[in-house]
């Protein structure tokens, strides 16, 4: 089993500068924060770090801060993904893998493929990628959802596809993949709400947006699950339960934006489509950030 994917990864924002340039500082004292508070491994450029709306030269320049100021201390995880498959194969040939453990690839949006499609496109991932891949199934984001049977299949014939990040918000779909997955794939809660239930279903650990926020709480409430201690783990999801709502209830990562702006760390700015937290959501996050300290 891949033990560095076990346990609490968290998906990186994207710090914004008022003027919408990348924000490196904050994002360095980001990644500083989650290393010392808990965190198992940092997941860059995925949804919440506004993957669609940085352009390659960001990406790079991302890349190398988070790497900078990690220094070898987490494994780290590239979102790679796509609906353009040949496109996805030319950026993994273009990537620097140094220090690169795995990627994260997000099922095809907007095309909707058939099952047929998904395993096509990610077998040609799998067979151009140096690194482990994760799959990443979000149905919510890519209006088709990847049936377990085929991320099963996915998991059998590739032995370089090692883990899903699984965020269809179906405990039932969790507990079919569990129950059919092969020895060592891992299965990541992808939803912030279910992870401890699906931890303490034989889960690998989640890959949380608001973990990056309450890192030390987060990752002990995991870790709690993993060790089988349910009391205490669900004393501490009971604790986050009421931010962990808020900050989806509009968008993400909007509403995680606002948690860092609220406790001073970034500037809640994201870029169009997407607009900040309205200031109704933001007093909301505010006061239930006071209550949970």
């Amino acid at each position: 089993m891949n033990k560095k994917f076990v346990g609490t990864g968290v998906a990186l924002v994207t710090p914004f500068n008022k003027d919408l340039s990348v924000d490196h500082k904050s994002l360095a004292n980001i990644v500083e924060n989650n290393i010392k508070n808990g965190t198992d491994y940092l997941v860059i450029s995925g949804t919440t770090g506004e993957s669609v709306t940085i352009t390659a030269e960001e990406k790079k320049e991302i890349i190398k801060t988070i790497s900078n100021t990690n220094q070898g201390r987490l494994p780290l995880v590239l979102g790679i993904g796509g609906n353009n498959t040949l496109s996805v194969v030319e950026e993994i040939k273009n990537t620097d893998f140094t220090g690169i453990d795995a990627i994260l690839s997000v099922s095809p949006y907007y095309s909707k493929p058939t099952q047929e499609g998904l395993y096509q496109h990610f077998k040609t991932v799998a067979e151009a990628s140096p690194v482990p891949v994760i799959l990443y199934n979000v149905p919510g984001r890519t209006s088709k959802n990847m049936l377990p049977e085929t991320i099963i299949s996915l998991a059998n014939d590739f032995e370089n596809i090692i883990a899903v990040k699984e965020a269809a918000g179906d405990m039932h779909q969790y507990l079919q993949l569990l129950k059919d997955k092969p020895k060592n794939f891992l299965v990541i809660s992808g939803d912030d709400d279910l992870a401890l239930s699906v931890v303490l279903a034989g889960g690998a650990g989640v890959i949380s947006v608001i973990g990056q926020a309450l890192p030390k709480e987060f990752a002990k409430m995991i870790k709690l699950g993993l060790e089988g201690n349910v009391k205490d783990a669900y004393f501490l999801h009971y604790k986050l339960m009421e931010i962990t709502g808020l900050i989806f209830s509009e968008n993400n990562p909007s509403g995680i934006k606002a948690v860092f702006e609220s406790l001073n760390i970034c500037d809640a700015t994201v870029r169009l489509p997407l607009v900040e937290a309205t200031a109704e959501l933001k007093q909301k996050i505010t006061q239930a950030l006071k209550e949970f300290k």
